[in-house]
């Protein structure tokens, strides 16, 4: 029994128990008491609200209970011990009937038993449910909001159907019944559970404290994480319909059916720039499991680090890097084993960082023993090819350059990491202060510096900017622009958190800087050393090597690894893989044994002929190929591609004007910085115009077009980072072309303001595409500067709203030389149609406008149809993919009557039906201009058919009129083909 006296008495334990957890643990609690009415749905409501301290959550549900006396106390007790119970087991037992009268009611019943059933279906579900018609589009927006784990989504779907009487509590009833259970531990042998109960608390502990970019506090990861913008990667076809852009996915699908590249292959890829946020995914992956709150389709999770998996020169086998590496069974090892090799489908292995292993992907070796050991580049790359522990899902993490064709020939689906949406930088800044007021003047400060608020689409930004809050907010002084300026700030916050508690943060005071010289030398040798030599895991040895000590371990920039290798002392590693090519870049520019002259080697990306920019090099930049032993040119030379370009953005940006005289200050030879600037300037100045004078010919009648490469967008950065107005000048008056293809080059909001940086002085003006990126709105706000070289814009798949279109638009009107825009698969309404109505009214010499795939109604055809009157140049219009109707059909045709020059116009995929139809019709009555009408997939009739045929016979300017797709029986599309070969169904 449990007494109102002895409860009021535990109440300090209590909370300390409800919040000891996780929320996910605290929600499970108010399950079971909603489950046995102990909860009122008022009550319910009022410890749901979403952002509110688990903690002040928990003192509010004991005061709730405690009123409803001492039985509601016992309950409360009761179902801390069910939760606590949940989480051990994969499955809940739960009968109930499915036709039942009062199905809202059951659902609440049997709540505990429904979300766990649900929860690894949730997303099915929602679609089946819209489907039906039970909700609506923007509630399934609601629920799967990226703020909410798996089992928050189905909880909200479950609150929902308490609230709506359209059958969605009697769908879900009957639904989630169907719905397949989880396989229950297929087991009873006590070594395999114990095993896995070491397991998750192993995984568990290392999971659940974020430190990967900090040092000198641990952050738990459930109460910053923060998700982000991730994609499914899909083959783009060449023909059929127009493609859907990538949908956003949260972290729970990241095994789904969908967007299959190999269906046989076992590894999920997840590739993403450098700070991106890949290790932060895979962690909270790995805390969710091991939380039993997703995943719990595998009862083993092995999580490895690639950089430390290089460490291990010992030949091993399967069974050594599972137990050895990652977790070792207590008893039973070889029944444990035994069961991973029966049940692989059971198994999730992680690979963080294959970018960061040394040895390039190849499956010329085969090995299919799981207890012969082999080299361990050996052993992963037969893991991925499923030749070991074949049906095992395995998932990789990289940076886009490490990822082959070849090794995409065993991925089974890749997913791209794209970093924080606008909302996610917000969210982020929002968990990590919650002092009043903090966030809301760091937000509003990124909103009024567009440079900076592009870098923090990068979470290591992000992360930037929170540490740095003081320095931001208090210096006054501007604010950072480039990646440079940032890291120099979190440097100056690291020297300032060592100095004497009295130091005043009054900027990088040169003072500052020369008093930790010779650890930031000893940090910068030890980060040359270990990317030349692709470590990134440093033992004491090496640590001792490049006389780092203790003192300047202090500083901060270096942790202890997170899974050190068993029976050694603790290695250390850097915060982040940028701060190790930052401090390379320190130390190439500021000690005194580096000759100006091996920046060559730097800027030539790797060894000569390795790589494309080493290619682009003239040969002086790379001869004498043989160089010392661990000489700063050998080590350059050994380095990868990918560290060299972030290392040679830092290197530009630290000798840029701003910067270089603090440094010479610091260093005591102005001399020294000039020549390694003068360096730096002449290899990226003819690094570029290699690059421009190794474009093809133009084709005979076609504009010169340029396709870029990643390490283009590299030297862009570069020049951005020195901030010179005549370098930028300089390196692009050899650019002779008619069209820059940037597409799948990973550009976000900071490549965009390095390229409006750079592109604005170009000579001649440029269609520039930009496909297929994340530029976002904050990019587009980054690139207007340069749109008045741009003859063409095309943004397709860029995730760019309303806000941003309307800026571009606003900028657009006064660019004489802009005729081009195309703007589909974006997430344009019908709050950007003024604009885009401003815009074809005020530039009679505008070509095209494409505004497909986006989610543009009636109401926005209606407003862009009266920009369409008053325009007498537009030729291609294209809207397919949208939401106009008849009613938008209707106003579109209208206003085309009589105009004189638009030759295509799509209108696929709109819902138009006859009446659309019939209206379009009588507009190709007065138009004489029109060749291509495209209508697939709409809801046409034959009656709408017959008007169309109608008008053809009046009209020979008309070349096709595209209605596949429509709603025609057999009879109807033969009867229809067989009246005029222009209309095509």
């Amino acid at each position: 029994m449990c007494t109102q006296e002895a409860f009021q008495a535990q109440r300090s334990q209590l909370v300390g128990l409800l919040v000891s957890g996780s929320l996910e643990g605290f929600e499970s609690v108010l399950d079971w008491l909603l489950s046995w009415d102990v909860l009122s749905w008022e009550d319910y409501e009022s410890l749901s609200l979403v952002g509110q301290p688990l903690s002040h959550l928990a003192r509010h549900l004991l005061d709730t209970v405690w009123k409803k006396g001492a039985w509601g106390c016992e309950q409360l007790v009761a179902a801390v011990r069910e939760a606590q119970a949940d989480s051990q087991s994969p499955e809940l037992p739960g009968h109930w009937d499915p036709h039942s009268p009062q199905p809202a009611q059951d659902l609440q019943s049997h709540r505990p038993a429904i979300v766990r059933r649900l929860y690894s279906h949730v997303e099915g579900v929602l679609d089946l449910a819209h489907e039906r018609g039970f909700i609506s589009r923007y509630e399934c927006d609601e629920i799967r909001l990226p703020i909410f784990t798996s089992s928050q989504r189905a909880r909200r779907l479950l609150d929902l159907a308490t609230v709506k009487a359209n059958g969605l509590a009697a769908f879900l009833l009957q639904h989630v019944q169907e719905l397949p259970v989880l396989l229950a531990l297929p087991f009873q042998d006590a070594a395999c559970k114990k095993f896995m109960s070491k397991l998750r608390t192993t995984v568990s502990a290392q999971s659940r404290f974020l430190n990967t970019y900090d040092g000198a506090e641990n952050l738990c990861l459930e109460e910053i994480y923060t998700e982000n913008v991730l994609e499914i990667r899909t083959e783009l076809g060449m023909a059929g319909p127009p493609q859907q852009s990538p949908a956003t996915l949260g972290l729970e699908e990241l095994f789904s059916t969908r967007g299959h590249l190999n269906k046989d292959a076992d590894t999920v890829l997840v590739v993403g720039e450098a700070g991106s946020g890949k290790s932060t995914l895979l962690q909270q992956l790995h805390l969710l499991w091991a939380a039993g709150r997703d995943f719990q389709e595998f009862l083993f999770v092995f999580p490895f680090s690639c950089r430390q998996l290089q460490c291990l020169a010992k030949p091993l086998s399967v069974r050594a890097l599972l137990f050895e590496h990652c977790c070792w069974p207590d008893l039973g090892q070889q029944d444990v084993f035994q069961f991973l090799l029966d049940h692989p489908d059971r198994v999730l292995l992680t690979f963080d960082g294959f970018d960061e292993f040394r040895f390039r992907f190849t499956d010329g070796e085969r090995h299919c023993s799981p207890t012969d050991p082999t080299s361990v580049q050996n052993l992963l790359f037969n893991l991925l090819q499923g030749n070991l522990l074949k049906n095992a899902r395995k998932v990789l993490t990289s940076r886009p350059d490490a990822v082959s064709a070849l090794l995409r020939k065993y991925v089974h689906t890749e997913f791209t990491l794209k970093g924080f949406s606008e909302e996610g930088i917000e969210l982020y800044l929002r968990k990590c202060h919650r002092e009043p007021g903090l966030a809301d003047r760091l937000i509003s400060l990124l909103r009024a510096t567009s440079a900076l608020h592009g870098l923090c689409h990068l979470p290591v930004f992000s992360w930037m900017v929170s540490k740095c809050h003081q320095e931001l907010l208090l210096q006054g002084g501007g604010s950072p622009k480039t990646t440079t300026d940032m890291y120099l700030l979190i440097l100056q916050h690291f020297l300032l958190h060592a100095s004497p508690p009295d130091s005043a943060p009054g900027g990088l005071e040169p003072g500052l800087l020369r008093g930790r010289l010779p650890t930031l030398l000893h940090l910068g040798q030890l980060a040359l050393w270990g990317l030349g030599t692709c470590c990134y895991v440093f033992s004491a040895k090496q640590l001792q090597a490049a006389h780092v000590d203790s003192e300047d371990i202090s500083l901060g920039f270096l942790v202890r690894a997170k899974r050190a290798v068993p029976g050694s002392a603790p290695p250390m590693e850097f915060l982040h893989i940028t701060f190790q090519c930052f401090f390379a870049a320190f130390y190439l520019v500021l000690s005194a044994d580096v000759p100006p002259s091996s920046l060559r080697y730097l800027f030539s990306c790797g060894r000569p002929g390795s790589s494309l920019l080493a290619r682009l090099l003239p040969a002086m930049c790379v001869q004498g190929s043989r160089c010392k032993e661990d000489s700063v040119e050998a080590l350059l030379q050994e380095a990868e591609p990918h560290n060299l370009q972030i290392t040679a953005a830092f290197l530009a940006g630290l000798l840029s004007r701003e910067h270089r005289g603090l440094l010479a200050k610091c260093q005591g030879s102005e001399t020294a910085l000039r020549q390694r600037q003068a360096c730096a300037r002449w290899c990226l100045a003819r690094s570029l115009h290699k690059h421009f004078h190794s474009i093809p010919p133009a084709v005979p009648g076609e504009a010169k077009s340029m396709h870029a490469m990643p390490g283009f967008i590299w030297l862009i950065r570069s020049l951005y980072e020195m901030q010179e107005e005549r370098l930028a000048q300089e390196a692009v008056r050899g650019l002779d072309v008619g069209h820059l293809k940037l597409t799948f080059c990973s550009v976000g909001p900071a490549e965009c303001a390095a390229m409006a940086f750079v592109l604005r002085h170009l000579r001649r003006p440029v269609a520039l595409q930009l496909d297929h990126n994340s530029v976002g709105d904050v990019g587009v706000e980054q690139l207007l500067p340069c749109l008045s070289v741009c003859t063409a814009l095309y943004l397709r798949d860029n995730n760019i709203s309303d806000r941003g279109i309307c800026q571009l638009i606003e900028r657009a009107l006064h660019c004489e030389q802009l005729q081009k825009l195309a703007l589909f698969n974006n997430k344009l309404t019908d709050g950007c149609a003024h604009s885009m109505a401003r815009l074809l009214m005020c530039k009679q010499n505008f070509l095209a406008l494409r505004l497909g795939n986006n989610h543009i109604t009636a109401a926005g055809a209606v407003v862009l149809a009266q920009g369409l009157r008053a325009n007498t140049s537009l030729q291609f219009l294209g809207f397919w993919g949208n939401k106009v109707g008849d009613k938008g059909a209707q106003a579109l045709a209208e206003a085309l009557g009589n105009h004189p020059s638009l030759k295509w116009l799509s209108l696929v995929g709109n819902s138009i039906g006859s009446a659309g139809a019939q209206a379009l019709a009588v507009m190709l009555e007065k138009n004489v201009a029109l060749e291509e009408l495209w209508l697939s997939n709409n809801c046409i009739t034959y009656r709408g058919a017959e008007a169309l045929l109608q008008t053809l016979e009046r009209n020979d300017t008309i070349l096709e009129v595209w209605l596949r797709g429509n709603t025609f029986s057999p009879e109807e599309i033969e009867k229809l083909s067989h009246r005029d070969a222009r209309l095509l169904l």
